[in-house]
C-alpha cells in the first residue's frame, strides 16, 4: 500500500504554564498554518534552544498547548547542542533529556522534555482494519528511488482523529532516503505480526535478487568454515 510521508523538523510543544513563563501572562499562541494532524498548527512564535555545547534559534512551536512541554529534535541537532536525547514516542517524557528554552519574556531550564521522536505512522481506523494493524503495532516501510531503504520498527498509531494514513519521520531520516513531505512510500501488510516475505521479494528485481543470493551464500559458506574449524579443534582435544 502506498502512503504519504510527512517530514518533521525540530519543534516544541509548550504547556500553558511554560507558555506564560516564556511569553508573558495570558499570552496566546498565534496560528500560522494548519498541519496534517487535525487540530494542530504551526505558530508564528519561535524560541531558542540551549544545550551544554551550543544553541539553536528560531525553533518552531506547534499549537495548541499540551499538558507537558515536549521538545523534539534530531540526533544531528543533539550533537550540535551537546545532548543525547532518547528516541521516544510523543508524550513519553519521563527521564528524557534536560534542556533550556529561551523566549522573549523569560528563560526555562527544564529537567526533562527533550526527545528524538520515534518514526511512526498515523493510521486511520479503516486502514488499520483493512490491513490488520492495531494501535502500537510495528510496521515496515520501503522507500523507493535512488536512495531506497527499509524503515523497520515503525510504530503504528491508530486513532479516530486520523484523517489519512501517513508516515512521520524527522529530517535526519528524510535526508538519508531523499524523502520530502508528500512523497509516497510502500507500507507492507502484516499477517499475524509476520511480514509477508513474498511481498518483500516481489519488490526486488532479478539483479538485486542475485546479489542477495550471493551475499547469503557467502554467509552460509563462512558459517560452515567456522563449524569445520571448531570440529577440528574438538577432534584434537579428544586425541
Amino acid at each position: 500500500m502506498l502512503i504519504s510521508t510527512g517530514v518533521s523538523a525540530r519543534h516544541i510543544h509548550l504547556s500553558p504554564e511554560h507558555l506564560e513563563a516564556l511569553f508573558g501572562q495570558d499570552y496566546a499562541l498565534t496560528p500560522k498554518r494548519e498541519l496534517s494532524i487535525p487540530g494542530q498548527y504551526l505558530c508564528k512564535e519561535r524560541l531558542r534552544i540551549e544545550g551544554p555545547k551550543g544553541s539553536m534559534d528560531n525553533v518552531a512551536i506547534i499549537g495548541p498547548t499540551r499538558f507537558r512541554t515536549q521538545i523534539e529534535i534530531t540526533s544531528s541537532d543533539g550533537i550540535k547542542l551537546g545532548v543525547n536525547p532518547p528516541i521516544r514516542l510523543s508524550g513519553d517524557l519521563d527521564g528524557s533529556e534536560p534542556v533550556t528554552l529561551v523566549g522573549p519574556k523569560g528563560k526555562l531550564e527544564l529537567d526533562e522534555g527533550l526527545i528524538v521522536a520515534m518514526r511512526h505512522i498515523h493510521m486511520t481506523e479503516q486502514n488499520a482494519t483493512e490491513l490488520g494493524f492495531r494501535h502500537k503495532d510495528y510496521a515496515m516501510v520501503i522507500v523507493p528511488g535512488p536512495r531506497s531503504l527499509v524503515f523497520d520498527h515503525v510504530v503504528v498509531r491508530v486513532s479516530p482523529e486520523n484523517v489519512a494514513t501517513e508516515l512521520h519521520i524527522d529530517t535526519d531520516e528524510a535526508n538519508t532516503a531523499s524523502l520530502k513531505t508528500g512523497d509516497k512510500v510502500n507500507l507492507l501488510r502484516i499477517n499475524d505480526k509476520k511480514i509477508r516475505i513474498e511481498r518483500l521479494i516481489n519488490m526486488f528485481d532479478e539483479r538485486q535478487m542475485k546479489l542477495i543470493e550471493a551475499c547469503v551464500a557467502n554467509i552460509v559458506e563462512e558459517e560452515r568454515r567456522k563449524v569445520s574449524q571448531m570440529e577440528d579443534i574438538l577432534a584434537r582435544l579428544r586425541n
